[in-house]
């Protein structure tokens, strides 16, 4: 009701505002007012020149023949005597009582605009004092309260992340338990910050920390708090702890932290830092002189390297929790998660799934189930099967089948050999990664595709599994040139990532046998940028002429030694080149097979959807796609 009575006052007065400026326009326009004098005035009573007249008092108003407004004042005791003469003159006239309406006029014509003004004043300072989502709330936090209404995340959402789960149960805990802790002398944490790539569930972690607690939960982003007006920010961190500590014990969770809580004094430029003072105000809430007793914040961010070193001390964030992407059994638990309510046929499974998507995060895999889920709903199923999933992978990670693109005999000719080279080179060097899937047909922005899976995750690097990575590489462009005598675009991207590679071996790893283990090339990165920007060139021009020889080296040796592999096997190359003309896609069974001289065996007939599956993170990728005509090679990379 008071809402629906503002906007109804509102309204009114809008449209009272609306009516006095029209009838101020109209006085404007009606031409202007000439000033007589009595005399002038009897004058034109006499030459009969006035068509109509009106008597107030001593006041008269009238209008001559020609159109013209005039005004004039007479004695008091004239009135009737003029009325007589303006009456045998010809005059239509008018008599009104001197003080009939003059207070009416005199409140319309001058004190309503100031009353409409100073009443839509009290609205705005009104609108002003209110908090939540109004208008010009500019100091009041835009926190929100999560309530028991809401659907509620527990830690059985929640899958992968076992370590960051176990350390904050021990808040849920504390906020439940508190004299189990304070008996031994503990303090609950002040801070708990969250850091991890996006996708992997900072969020949903947080939100889960509040269902187990049963306690008042708020959120806000880091981007809230700052305004273009100065001050706001660091106002609304004072009310967002003002609200806390009225609803303690509680948790305070600040997504996306690095918006207000990067190093300070990094700005460029002079002048008022609004980010900075809202930061100065966060860190003096979270340890400043008054207490905070009860009041958990959780922050979460994918950008740990940039935060104030303040920021990160004990006794503000007490805790940083690394939420990291899951390992093969924390993505086995969260397709299990997101497959509760979803009908699964016979032939799926989940192992399998979880085994073939690592580097996947959790945001990515719920996205897998999604489109699986939309791909078996497209082809009338009533439950998903392991080639919706396949499919699903090939489409999140490569995008759609492009079924339009006219690829000519020759081009598809080149690529069939490009991705032969990598293949039989991936499947032939003890040291790289199984080949899992070779495919030439044309996907999202991809002519083609080599892809290799780990046996289990990877997270070191040994310099073998570098070298036999960079000789898969190679394979492209070998085969290119020992088959078909031709070189093209399609290996350019295969050639930056092996160069890239090998620069990384001798620069920062110290993989090389001249140089030894040093590293060269100190980045400098802006703060305020948030990314490196240029790299300090820490060595001599003879360590510079020395380290692009040892690049050239290792790139050289491997490439003649993928060469002198291809030609003792070429026979096999030409196989695998021709079974990818024939079939378009060949799984490590199939390759084995033709490797050895066998026939492949019969295929099921597969969904139009169902096509190559794309290369990930970790693995080697040759994947090309067409710009202007020519064969561009599709930006890959090796974790490392």
């Amino acid at each position: 009701m008071n809402n629906a009575m503002k906007n109804i006052l509102l309204w009114v007065t809008i449209i009272i505002a609306v009516i006095i400026l029209y009838g101020l326009y109209n006085s404007y326009n009606t031409g202007q007012i000439e000033e007589l004098t009595y005399n002038s005035f009897l004058e034109k009573i006499e030459a009969k020149a006035i068509d109509r007249a009106t008597l107030q008092g001593t006041a008269v108003e009238g209008v001559l023949k020609n159109k013209t407004k005039f005004t004039t004042v007479i004695p008091e005791d004239s009135a009737s005597k003029i009325a007589d003469s303006l009456h045998q003159a010809g005059v239509s006239v008018k008599v009104v009582p001197a003080d009939k309406d003059s207070w009416l006029s005199w409140v319309f014509s001058l004190w309503l605009p100031i009353l409409l003004f100073i009443g839509f004043w009290i609205f705005i300072m009104r609108q002003m004092q209110g908090t939540g989502n109004k208008a010009l709330s500019f100091g009041k936090s835009r926190a929100k309260l999560m309530t028991n209404q809401q659907k509620k995340v527990t830690f059985k959402d929640v899958a992968g992340v076992d370590e960051a789960i176990e350390e904050l149960t021990e808040v849920v805990e504390f906020l439940k338990e508190p004299q189990k802790f304070q008996k031994l002398g503990g303090r609950i944490p002040k801070g708990v910050m969250l850091v991890g790539a996006p996708g992997t569930g900072k969020t949903l972690l947080a939100r889960a920390v509040a269902g187990e607690a049963n306690v008042p939960f708020f959120s806000i982003s880091g981007s809230d708090f700052v305004e273009m007006f100065v001050g706001v920010g660091a106002s609304r961190v004072r009310d967002l702890f003002d609200q806390g500590k009225k609803h303690a014990p509680c948790i305070v969770f600040i997504d996306e932290l690095d918006a207000v809580g990067r190093h300070r004094g990094a700005g460029l430029g002079g002048g008022h830092d609004e980010r900075e003072q809202t930061l100065n105000q966060l860190l003096v809430e979270m340890d400043g002189f008054e207490s905070n007793e009860g009041v958990i914040l959780i922050a979460a961010t994918n950008r740990p390297d940039v935060l104030d070193p303040a920021l990160l001390r004990p006794g503000r964030f007490d805790r940083q929790v690394v939420v990291s992407l899951p390992d093969v059994r924390g993505r086995l638990g969260i397709l299990r998660v997101h497959t509760r309510k979803t009908p699964l046929g016979d032939d799926v499974d989940l192992e399998i799934m979880a085994r073939s998507t690592p580097g996947f995060s959790g945001a990515q895999l719920a996205n897998l189930v999604n489109e699986a889920a939309l791909n078996a709903a497209r082809y009338g199923q009533k439950s998903i099967s392991m080639s919706d999933f396949e499919a699903a992978k090939d489409k999140v990670l490569m995008g759609k089948e492009r079924k339009s693109l006219i690829i000519s005999e020759e081009e598809k000719k080149i690529t069939a050999y490009h991705e032969a080279g990598h293949a039989l080179l991936a499947t032939l060097l003890p040291d790289a990664d199984p080949i899992h899937k070779v495919a030439i047909i044309p996907r999202g922005m991809a002519l083609g595709v080599t892809q290799q899976l780990p046996v289990d995750d990877r997270y070191n690097y040994p310099e073998k599994y570098l070298q036999a990575q960079i000789k898969v590489l190679m394979g492209g462009r070998i085969a290119e040139e020992m088959i078909l005598d031709v070189k093209t675009t399609g290996a350019s991207n295969d050639i930056e990532r092996a160069t890239d590679m090998a620069r990384k071996m001798v620069c920062e790893w110290g993989m090389s046998e001249k140089l030894g283990p040093l590293t060269f090339g100190k980045k400098e990165e802006q703060i305020f940028l948030g990314r490196e920007i240029a790299q300090h060139r820490d060595y001599s021009e003879q360590t510079a002429i020395l380290i692009d020889n040892e690049v050239q080296k290792i790139i050289r040796r491997n490439y003649d030694i993928s060469r002198e592999i291809l030609e003792t096997n070429r026979d096999s190359l030409e196989r695998i080149a021709q079974a990818l003309l024939e079939y378009e896609v060949l799984d490590a069974e199939e390759i084995d097979l033709v490797i050895k001289g066998q026939p492949i065996r019969e295929r099921k007939e597969a969904k139009p959807a169902e096509t190559a599956k794309a290369p990930l993170d970790t693995k080697d990728k040759a994947v090309h796609e067409p710009v202007g005509g020519m064969i561009k090679p599709k930006e890959g990379h090796v974790t490392a």
